[in-house]
C-alpha cells in the first residue's frame, strides 16, 4: 500500500477541524419525523437508495483525483494505528470528499504533500498537459481516428493513454462492478417503494447503470424530470463544472475547426453526485406557485425571438419542482468545497434527454439552506448593512431568489454554449442570477410577490452577494458575484456609506435587465473572446469588496464545511 505525507500540520488541522472553523450542515436525524411517518415500503426503499448513493461516491472520488481511494485507505490504516494527524486529516477528507479542494477563503487545500489538483482531475492522465492534449487530438484526427476522438470528448468517459494516442472509456464500462452494485440496490428500492411513477424511474435508472448507452440515461432523465408527487427523492446528478481540461479546446482554433469538420462537439466531463431525500409537501406547494408564470418569463427574456428555449410560451412548462428534506448528499453534490449547493436545475443543456422531449426538474435542499445561528446573522447585518434596511433583510427571501435563479436556468438559449470554453459556466450562472433579479418587478405586478417581498428579495440578494475573499476563476458560482458587484456599483445600484451597504432598491431591476441582455447576447453569439473580455472586464476585486470582506472575515471564521448524515449512516448499517 502506498505511503503518503501529510500536507497540513497538526496546528493547521486542529484549527480547521475546530467548531469555530468547521461548519456542519445536518441532514435528517435517525428519529426525524419526516422519516418515521413514511410507509414501511418507502423506509425500506430509502435504505437501498442510500447504499446506492454511497457506492456512487466511491466512483466519483476516482474521477475527481487518481489518488483519492488509496489516500483514504492510507488514512484508515494510520487511524487504526493511533495516528492523530491522520484522524484530523480524515475529517477534512470526508468533508471535501477528496484530497484537493478549496476553502471558504478561496485557498487551495491539499491534504497530501505533492498531490495537487489537475485541470483534468481524475478523468484525464495526470501527466497530460493542455498542449499535449491538443496535439494528440489533432494527430488522431489526421490519422483517421475521429470515432475514438468522439469517445474521448463525450461528457461520460475516462481518458487514458493508449501508446502515442489517447482512448476514452465510458464511465459505465470503467466502473462496471460498482455501477452494477448500484443498479442492484436501486432495483431493490423499486420493488418496495409505494409510488409507481418513482419505481418506473428507478427501473430505468438501474438499467442505465448496467449498459454504456447514453440513450438509457436519457430515458431515465426524461422520466425523472416528470416526477412531482412522490414521497422519496433519488437523483444521480451529472454536472461538468469540475473539468478544466476539455474546455481549453476552444482556445485552439485549428483543433476546434478540425473537430467541427468531423461533427464532434467537445463536452466537458460529468462529475457524479447522489441525492437521497424525502419530499416535503408543504415546501413543494410553495415552490409550485411560480410555475404558472414561467411561459410569461420566457417571452420576456432578452432577444427571445432569436433562439429556442426550454420553456415554450405556448405550452405547459416542462418543469417540475420539489422541496426535499435531505437524508444524504454524496459525491459531487455533497462535496463541501468553499460552499455547497442550495438547489439544482437538471438535466443540464448538454444532456440527451432534452433532445427527445424531456423537461427539467428543480430540487431544493432544505437542510443546506437552514441558518443555524441567527445571532451570527444579526452580527453580520449590523456590520455590513445600512441599519434602516435591516427591515428588508429576510432569510427566506434568499430562498425565493434561489427559486428564481434555478428557474432562470431553463430560460434563455437552449444550446449548451460549449464554444465559450472555461467561461461557459460563469456566464450561465450569471444569467441565472440576473434572470432571478430582472423579473422581480414583473412577478410583483403579476401577483407572485407583494411589494414588501419585492424589497426583501432585492435587499437580501445584494447584501448576500458580498464575499469573504476574492475567488479564483475556476469558482463559477463566486466569480459571477464579483462581476455583479462591480457592474452594479458602477451603475449606482448600491452605495457604501460609512462602511455599510445601502441598496438603491428601485435601481436594481433595471440594471439586472441590462446585464441579463448582455449575457444572453454573449450566449447567442457563442464567441469565446467576447465571453473572456466580458468576464475579465467585470471580475475586478474593488476596494469596497475588500472592505466588506474584511468585516465578514471578523464575524465568520469558517474555513471548511461538512455534512452530517445521522439517518443515512444508520441505514447503511442495516
Amino acid at each position: 500500500m502506498r505511503e503518503f505525507e501529510f500536507n497540513l500540520s497538526m496546528e493547521e488541522l486542529e484549527k480547521r477541524t475546530h467548531k469555530d472553523y468547521l461548519m456542519s450542515k445536518k441532514m435528517l436525524k435517525a428519529d426525524a419525523p419526516e422519516y418515521l411517518k413514511l410507509a414501511d415500503g418507502d423506509k425500506e426503499a430509502l435504505k437501498h437508495l442510500v447504499k446506492a448513493a454511497y457506492i456512487l461516491e466511491k466512483i466519483n472520488m476516482q474521477i475527481d483525483c487518481h489518488h483519492n481511494l488509496e489516500f483514504q485507505a492510507f488514512l484508515e490504516r494510520e487511524i487504526a494505528n493511533g495516528n492523530k494527524q491522520a484522524e484530523l486529516t480524515k475529517i477534512l477528507f470526508d468533508a471535501q470528499k477528496g484530497i484537493n479542494a478549496i476553502d471558504t477563503m478561496s485557498n487551495k487545500i491539499n491534504l497530501a504533500k505533492g498531490i495537487v489538483e489537475m485541470p483534468g482531475k481524475g478523468v484525464y492522465p495526470e501527466d497530460l498537459s493542455k498542449e499535449e492534449f491538443h496535439s494528440i487530438l489533432t494527430k488522431m484526427l489526421k490519422d483517421g481516428m475521429a470515432d475514438e476522438v468522439k469517445k474521448i470528448l463525450t461528457q461520460r468517459s475516462v481518458v487514458e493513454r493508449n501508446g502515442e494516442y489517447l482512448k476514452g472509456t465510458d464511465y459505465i464500462d470503467k466502473f462496471k462492478d460498482d455501477f452494477a452494485k448500484m443498479a442492484d440496490e436501486i432495483e431493490k428500492a423499486s420493488e418496495v417503494s409505494t409510488n409507481a411513477d418513482f419505481n418506473e424511474y428507478l427501473k430505468l435508472q438501474a438499467e442505465a447503470l448496467r449498459k454504456a448507452d447514453p440513450m438509457l440515461d436519457a430515458y431515465a432523465d426524461k422520466k425523472w424530470a416528470t416526477l412531482q408527487d412522490t414521497p422519496l427523492e433519488f437523483t444521480i446528478t451529472r454536472e461538468n463544472y469540475e473539468d478544466e481540461m476539455t474546455g481549453t479546446i476552444v482556445e485552439n482554433k485549428e483543433l476546434s475547426q478540425a473537430l467541427e469538420e468531423h461533427g464532434i462537439s467537445p463536452i466537458p466531463k460529468d462529475f457524479l453526485g447522489g441525492r437521497v431525500g424525502i419530499v416535503n409537501k408543504k415546501g413543494t406547494e410553495a415552490l409550485m406557485a411560480i410555475k404558472q408564470y414561467l411561459p410569461t418569463l420566457a417571452q420576456n427574456m432578452p432577444f427571445s425571438n432569436e433562439y429556442e428555449q426550454n420553456i415554450n410560451p405556448n405550452q405547459d412548462a416542462k418543469q417540475t419542482m420539489v422541496d426535499v428534506d435531505l437524508v444524504a448528499v454524496t459525491g459531487d453534490v455533497g462535496e463541501y468545497r468553499g460552499g455547497i449547493t442550495l438547489a439544482e436545475n437538471l438535466p443540464n443543456d448538454d444532456k440527451l434527454s432534452l433532445t427527445i422531449g424531456g423537461g427539467r426538474r428543480n430540487v431544493y435542499h432544505r437542510q443546506i439552506r437552514f441558518i443555524s445561528d441567527m445571532k451570527k446573522l444579526q452580527e453580520r447585518l449590523d456590520e455590513i448593512l445600512d441599519k434602516d434596511q435591516h427591515q428588508y433583510y429576510l432569510d427566506e427571501a434568499d430562498h425565493w431568489f434561489t427559486i428564481g435563479h434555478e428557474n432562470a436556468h431553463s430560460l434563455g438559449p437552449k444550446k449548451a454554449c460549449e464554444t465559450l470554453g472555461k467561461y461557459r459556466n460563469i456566464i450561465e450562472e450569471n444569467k441565472a442570477d440576473m434572470g432571478a433579479l430582472a423579473f422581480v418587478d414583473l412577478l410583483t405586478e403579476l401577483g407572485m410577490y407583494t411589494e414588501e417581498q419585492r424589497k426583501q428579495i432585492i435587499v437580501t440578494t445584494i447584501a448576500d452577494n458580498f464575499l469573504k475573499s476574492k475567488p479564483t476563476l475556476s469558482q463559477a458560482h463566486r466569480v459571477r458575484t464579483v462581476m455583479q458587484n462591480k457592474y452594479f456599483a458602477e451603475r449606482g445600484a448600491y452605495d457604501i456609506i460609512d462602511g455599510k451597504i445601502h441598496v438603491n432598491i428601485d435601481k436594481i431591476v433595471p440594471i439586472a435587465k441590462e446585464m441579463l441582455s448582455e449575457i444572453v447576447r454573449i450566449q447567442i453569439e457563442g464567441d469565446f473572446e467576447k465571453a473572456e473580455k466580458y468576464v475579465l472586464d467585470n471580475f475586478i476585486w474593488t476596494d469596497n469588496l475588500e472592505l466588506i470582506a474584511q468585516k465578514l472575515q471578523k464575524i465568520n471564521k469558517t474555513l471548511n464545511g461538512r455534512t452530517e448524515s445521522e439517518l443515512a449512516e444508520k441505514l447503511l448499517k442495516e
